[in-house]
């Protein structure tokens, strides 16, 4: 294999766009908040099973704007074929046969206390000629989801759809030629979603709620048969982990499962339906949780097991077939010291796109063809060099109480011990992992070390571990993460007198509640997108959901902010999208309205037009939010 670099997305446009000159970023110059604040130039990259063609999800504004390009393969600087929309956001691509894409987009539509997102889809051909399809043109609330891009039949694609309007999808065989339909299954009051079609398309499994014990209950059916079995029921008193993973090839009766069945960690087994039997565990690590299994997609042996999939500092594959594990070693060979990922591939692999990530990479897109031949394609932030980022390292620090707790560090350039800021994930049943964070590779750019603790509560690491943060927000949770202060302090990393704690969602609660703990160990805090009021979000996230209010809610107890508000003693940033729908903005008012009857030291910025998560985050509340946090780290810590 050799390299051969070529650009063509407009590479020189784009950093005109941006207000970026062609000169070189020196490691020890700033660079403009631009460089981070901007949505990603390039966000996708994809081939059709023949590999004949490119398409290209890039960037037309800081904003975003996206629009889909599309090239043939073996002429990449050939005049592309563009695709967007005026009026919705492009939000994602994907081929479903050699000549034809589904363009996914959204908007967000504020209709007076109303506030919602809309998604539309097309159907396109690859050459930009003739009419968009819509699927379901007469329902203009259709909400569809694609189960599966039928390989060996190029003419039509699995649907989830209401057809008779009762609340309860169906499965749909969708001509993408014509648009006709074909009802495949008919959801119902026992089985209502979560189908899972094998590898010949036929649906073998699927899902239910059982309202009479509060229960999910997995179901699936023999290969052939139309009679559906109960194979597991997911109790929310039971937190112990069960997943569906697909079907085996070797052997039809069987299903592979991710679970714990007993153990801390997850891991993979088979489970056959006929005789309602487990076997041994295939695959299992001792405290890390598996992630899934990885499978093949060609037609000579679609569904073949090819290996294990985990996360430790970084995603990991574990191969059972040799040639893809030389496939993937050699392809690593080319970017050392990056984490790669094959996000798309043609039947024959002779049409590979590559995508590198890598602390000093924050993304990078390559298409190899005929296993020789690697073109570049374009990156997602190009003004950001390697120089201008610092290096990530993955530690485990012992909490006050002797629990381990895995950390990422991001330590900017310089010798410490630096000013630092803790910042916790959100979820909190969640964890973090760190290829590249803008977040903190913006703050270790201007000089912060940042600590991501994978507190207790952390998902990822084992059952114990998880169920460790049960009812103790404010309280252990928060231990873990001053404790991650006083390990970087201790190593001579951070310097004691100039911590901060900063996050958004479950991290922002936690800089709440960071801000009024006695003693304080941090100079100030940044709250962003927070819970303040316990009593308030439980009834929020699960007040529709008995499932819910079993499962998760009895977890969040602890220390409620709202009921502390004039225990706050350090300064205190808040920030929070004024059209959230995940934590209500109210959460952060309401703290204000306690605020403004006490003399604390505090700011306030509302967001607008800004939702919960990143990608709702555009470019004017990304400049907005990190000027206002490096100007609070700057002069408030």
């Amino acid at each position: 294999m050799y390299r051969k670099l070529r650009l063509i997305i407009g590479f020189s446009t784009l950093l005109c766009l941006l207000g970026q000159s062609n000169a070189q970023e020196q490691s020890d110059k700033k660079l403009p908040l631009d460089a981070f604040a901007s949505l990603p130039v390039m966000t996708q990259a994809s081939v059709p099973l023949d590999g004949s063609k490119l398409a290209i999800v890039r960037a037309t504004s800081k904003d975003g704007d996206y629009i889909v390009e599309i090239r043939p393969t073996n002429d990449l600087a050939a005049e592309p074929v563009r695709l967007g929309a005026s009026r919705m956001e492009l939000s994602n691509v994907r081929w479903l046969n050699n000549d034809k894409l589904l363009v996914e987009f959204r908007q967000n539509i504020q209709d007076g206390n109303d506030n919602y997102w809309v998604t539309k889809a097309a159907i396109v051909n690859a050459d930009g000629k003739g009419d968009w399809r819509i699927p379901f043109p007469k329902d203009n609330k259709a909400d569809f989801d694609v189960l599966s891009v039928l390989a060996d039949d190029p003419d039509h694609i699995l649907l989830t759809y209401d057809v008779n309007d009762n609340r309860i999808p169906d499965v749909i065989k969708y001509n993408i030629n014509t648009g006709a339909t074909q009802t495949i299954l008919r959801g119902n009051e026992k089985i209502s979603g979560g189908f899972i079609p094998d590898a010949d398309g036929e649906i073998r499994a699927g899902l239910g709620y059982d309202s009479a014990t509060t229960s999910l209950k997995q179901y699936a059916r023999l290969l052939g048969e139309s009679e559906w079995r109960e194979i597991y029921t997911n109790s929310p008193q039971n937190r112990e982990e069960w997943n569906f993973l697909y079907f085996s090839q070797e052997n039809p009766d069987e299903v592979y499962v991710k679970a714990n069945l007993g153990e801390d960690t997850t891991g993979i087994y088979t489970y056959n339906i006929r005789t309602g039997k487990y076997s041994e565990r295939l695959f299992g690590l001792e405290s890390l949780d598996v992630d899934s299994i990885i499978l093949s997609t060609k037609s000579t042996n679609r569904g073949h097991l090819l290996g294990f999939s985990y996360t430790s500092k970084y995603p990991t594959r574990y191969f059972l077939d040799a040639d893809e594990e030389a496939l993937y070693k050699g392809i690593e060979a080319l970017f050392p010291k990056k984490v790669i990922s094959l996000v798309s591939r043609s039947e024959d692999d002779n049409a590979i796109v590559i995508r590198t990530s890598s602390d000093h990479d924050p993304g990078s897109y390559f298409l190899l063809t005929n296993k020789k031949k690697l073109d570049f394609l374009g990156e997602r932030s190009p003004l950001i060099k390697p120089e201008n980022l610092s290096d990530v390292k993955y530690v485990k620090y012992t909490a006050r109480d002797g629990r381990k707790i895995p950390a990422y560090i991001t330590i900017p350039k310089g010798k410490g011990p630096f000013p630092a800021v803790i910042m916790p994930h959100g979820g909190p049943w969640a964890r973090d992992v760190v290829i590249y964070d803008e977040w903190s590779q913006l703050l270790a750019h201007h000089g912060y070390i940042v600590i991501q603790p994978q507190y207790r509560g952390s998902t990822g690491f084992g059952l114990e571990h998880w169920k460790a943060g049960d009812g103790k927000w404010g309280l252990e949770m928060q231990d873990d993460n001053d404790d991650a202060a006083m390990y970087l302090v201790e190593k001579g990393l951070a310097d004691k007198d100039k911590l901060a704690i900063f996050g958004w969602s479950y991290g922002g609660y936690a800089a709440f509640a960071a801000a009024m703990r006695k003693d304080n160990i941090y100079q100030c805090a940044i709250a962003g997108a927070g819970i303040t009021d316990l009593s308030r979000i439980t009834a929020t996230l699960f007040g529709a959901s008995r499932y819910g209010r079993i499962y998760q809610a009895p977890t969040v107890k602890g220390v409620s902010p709202i009921e502390h508000v004039k225990d706050l003693n350090v300064p205190l940033l808040i920030i929070h999208g004024d059209i959230d729908q995940r934590v209500p903005i109210e959460q952060s008012r309401l703290f204000v309205d306690e605020l403004k009857k006490l003399d604390k030291d505090y700011k306030y910025i509302e967001l607008k037009g800004a939702d919960h998560f990143s990608n709702t985050l555009y470019y004017r509340h990304k400049t907005e939010f990190y000027t206002a946090l490096l100007d609070w780290l700057k002069n408030k810590c």
